[in-house]
């Protein structure tokens, strides 16, 4: 009974000690929300960590991320955000908040990723608006030199001299913060040193001149205290401004609220106001008028409101005028700008139509933000939050695009934003980021728009920049100002592309553009045939056969992209097996050579066959000559562009500045410069060809197997003793020659194509000239050349002519 009793007494004690701390944890939180409600936000913060220290939750993380929200502290905002949504009771609302602050804080990447760990994608939250809120281009917001101060700084318009109006209520000792809207008055008791609604100097108007000389605007309106909102007509030589009058009572009636006026006067050389007019439609007692914007094309003046019959908050309204100033009705602009929230700082440039609002049915990034519509005369239409970083999570206004004389244009807003100077500043807007546009095309000059890989360096920055297609297919990015950059484009089967040029340094254009042409890879595209020859039962490479390794080693070095295939065979006199061994070694004599001209071994690639592919069928008994067995007795040597098919080759730097679509482009470049196409001379009056030129008809016979789609085209010839239809008759025999040598050896009779000119085509005109008999010799040919009636590849076909 005892241990029970006493077992009941520590169970209560940890049980009431568990509740008492508890409650003590919600008490420090109360107190906390407490000097929140007081505004004594930095205690409320410390209170909030100190409870969450003790005992972690998901209520009062979300708190302190609260609370740092009011702060505008955006990085610890982030922080606490990050830690709320990591509990199961975080909401939609709580990741959006998280993606707001990632945004102000470049963590964006990092948001996401977070979000996506938890299963949460863009597409289920209610984030989706404000991920579109990133503007497609990239802006550099910067705050204005000379303009703005410690205190708050906003409004700017321009005159037709240059010299810039801003608003600003600098030279005061007060520090309270601004209000969420900027409202020129609104005083219920006047105090002839600070406003009575924000507890801060009086606001007004400043001008700046062309050199930076800043100077105080001087109202003319009797009993101005707040004096504010110009906005410049060029045309007429005015400055709209708002006002709010000293005004204390109205019919005996001390219990008033003042409002904003709008007022214009005339605008001297010196920057000095002359006289001064009310609008119309002002009411100082009833509602609030202010924030002019004056449209001289369209003739209206747009301006803010509360007057009576809005949809709720302020409004943006027009009135049209004429050239007397007289004003008409004044418009709300409708559902499709206000909302039951505020609207307010109306600007229109062209069919471009900005306006500040806190939302309402807008999306908004947090505070007020900048929209930008369609604009036309009958109405203003799809509207759109302008994103980051035009847009913050804090106040953003007052969006203004002024023309200078040079054709450039200036953009300014207004901002509390984070790292300001004041309490607001003016910042310019500038589109400092360049754009790149490729078009990468095929070889039909069609635009490539998926299945390849672009990387886009920068080089400066060293890092990647991200890519995208645009409607056409069309490679687009933003690049730094002032940077190298480098792009590789690559598909398989095609070459890569590989520039390093790309710069913005020195680029006063708006785009950078580039084309760039995929080009399909002729793997393994034979290029040059040539053959060297053995003496019986050797594999030692032969002074005949060294010009012709010689002249390999040339073109490999010169061209990279050219390997070596030698495929070795024997004459039949010998076992197979022992036929076999010496063709592997005379392939290897081959390797052995190159090697002095610093070909690696894995750029030559060896087949031996023995006794297997013999060009004369001198075995089983069969009776040859020497000369017979001598042409078995070989080593087939094939240059081959682009051997290796598993390879993503890059275009080789000697041929950057060509266009091959067609393979046999290729082919036909490096056979100008070699001239491996043979001509065949004769004795005089024969047709019997010579033992020297079956081995050149052997390498032709080996480059027109190797490459299937290539025709030969035989011209015979002879000199001019004879008359003229018996050396037709010559020219002829002589061309069935090389034919009927080529057809033995394989070549289709479809692929070769004869024609005999007899003695009509002179090398040496011995008509002209006495010949001797080597010039005689000259004229005793049958020349070969090499081209296609039609080539296919890669599903492409072309017309060629005879090369």
């Amino acid at each position: 009974m005892k241990k029970t009793l006493t077992l009941l007494i520590i169970t209560s004690g940890l049980l009431f000690g568990s509740l008492g701390t508890t409650e003590a944890q919600k008490s420090k939180v109360r107190y906390a929300d407490e000097q929140m409600a007081e505004m004594n936000y930095e205690t409320a913060i410390a209170i909030y960590q100190e409870a969450y220290a003790k005992k972690p939750n998901y209520e009062t993380a979300k708190k302190t991320a609260e609370a740092y929200d009011v702060l505008r502290d955006y990085d610890n905002a982030y922080d606490w955000w990050k830690t709320t949504v990591g509990y199961e009771e975080s909401t939609p609302e709580d990741f959006a908040q998280l993606l707001r602050y990632a945004q102000l804080t470049d963590n964006l990447s990092e948001a996401q990723s977070l979000l996506e760990s938890k299963g949460v994608g863009p597409d289920s939250i209610q984030v989706a608006e404000l991920l579109k809120m990133q503007s497609p281009r990239k802006l550099k917001v910067a705050g204005v030199e000379g303009l703005n101060s410690s205190e708050s700084d906003f409004d700017l318009t321009v005159d037709g001299n240059g010299n810039k109006y801003f608003v600003s209520d600098r030279g005061g000792s007060f520090v309270d913060e601004m209000p969420g809207i900027r409202i020129d008055g609104r005083n219920r008791i006047f105090s002839e040193e600070k406003q009575d609604y924000t507890g801060r100097e009086y606001f007004t108007v400043y001008r700046q001149d062309k050199d930076g000389n800043v100077s105080e605007v001087v109202s003319n309106v009797p009993n101005t205290y707040n004096f504010s909102d110009p906005s410049y007509a060029k045309e007429a030589g005015v400055l709209f401004y708002s006002v709010t009058r000293g005004i204390t009572k109205v019919k005996k009636n001390r219990n008033i609220t003042v409002q904003p006026e709008i007022y214009y006067s005339k605008v001297n050389a010196e920057g000095g106001l002359e006289g001064f007019t009310p609008v119309p439609f002002n009411d100082s007692i009833g509602y609030a008028v202010m924030n002019p914007f004056v449209d001289e094309e369209a003739k209206r003046l747009y301006f803010t409101s509360d007057m009576p019959g809005g949809m709720g908050g302020y409004d943006l309204y027009y009135s049209e005028y004429d050239d007397n100033m007289s004003f008409g009705t004044p418009v709300n602009l409708g559902a499709s700008v206000n909302t039951p929230g505020d609207e307010s700082h109306a600007f229109r440039k062209e069919d471009k139509f900005y306006f500040s609002s806190k939302g309402g049915s807008h999306p908004t990034m947090g505070g007020m933000d900048i929209y930008q519509a369609d604009y036309s005369a009958t109405g203003i239409s799809n509207v759109k939050n302008m994103g980051a970083p035009v847009n913050s999570l804090a106040d953003d206004f007052a969006y203004r695009e002024v023309d200078k004389e040079d054709g450039k244009t200036e953009v300014y807003l207004s901002s509390n934003r984070k790292g300001g100077m004041g309490l607001d500043d003016i910042y310019s807007v500038e589109e400092v980021y360049k754009q790149f546009l490729a078009r990468v095309i095929d070889c039909e000059g069609v635009v490539i728009s998926d299945s390849y890989l672009a990387t886009l360096r920068d080089k400066t920055q060293n890092g990647n920049v991200q890519t995208q297609r645009n409607g056409k297919g069309e490679l687009t990015a933003e690049l730094e100002p002032d940077s190298d950059f480098g792009i590789k484009i690559s598909k398989p089967g095609y070459f890569s592309i590989t520039d390093e040029d790309i710069t913005t340094k020195g680029f006063t254009g708006d785009t950078l553009k580039r084309e760039y042409k995929l080009i399909p890879i002729p793997y393994q595209l034979p290029v040059y045939v040539d053959i060297v020859y053995y003496d019986l039962d050797k594999y030692v490479i032969r002074e005949d056969a060294k010009p012709v390794l010689d002249k390999l080693g040339e073109l490999m070095n010169r061209y990279k992209f050219l390997d070596l295939l030698v495929g070795s065979h024997t004459d039949s006199r010998a076992s197979d097996e022992y036929n076999i061994t010496l063709s592997n070694n005379r392939a290897k004599a081959v390797t052995e050579y190159m090697a002095q001209y610093n070909i690696p071994a894995e750029r030559i690639r060896l087949e031996w066959f023995g006794e297997q592919n013999l060009i004369n069928d001198c075995g089983n008994g069969v009776p040859c000559p020497e000369s017979e067995h001598q042409l078995n007795r070989r080593s087939e040597l094939v240059l081959e562009a682009f051997s290796d098919p598993s390879k993503q080759y890059e275009i080789p730097e000697e041929l950057k500045d060509k266009d091959f679509c067609d393979p046999e482009d290729l082919f036909t470049q490096i056979q100008d410069e070699i001239a491996q196409i043979p001509t065949i001379y004769f004795d005089f009056d024969k047709s019997m060809l010579r033992s020297v030129h079956k081995k050149e008809l052997e390498r032709t016979a080996i480059m027109l197997k190797r490459m299937p789609n290539l025709m030969l085209y035989i011209e015979g010839h002879t000199d001019q003793r004879g008359d003229d239809e018996y050396n037709k008759g010559l020219s002829e025999r002589r061309a069935d020659a090389v034919k009927a040598y080529l057809t033995k050896r394989g070549i289709e009779d479809n692929r070769m194509e004869e024609t005999w000119f007899g003695e009509t085509k002179p090398v040496h005109d011995c008509n002209e000239v006495t010949c001797t008999p080597a010039m005689h010799q000259l004229n005793r040919r049958t020349e070969l050349r090499v081209g296609k009636s039609q080539f296919t590849y890669s599903g492409r076909q072309k017309k060629v002519d005879v090369l």
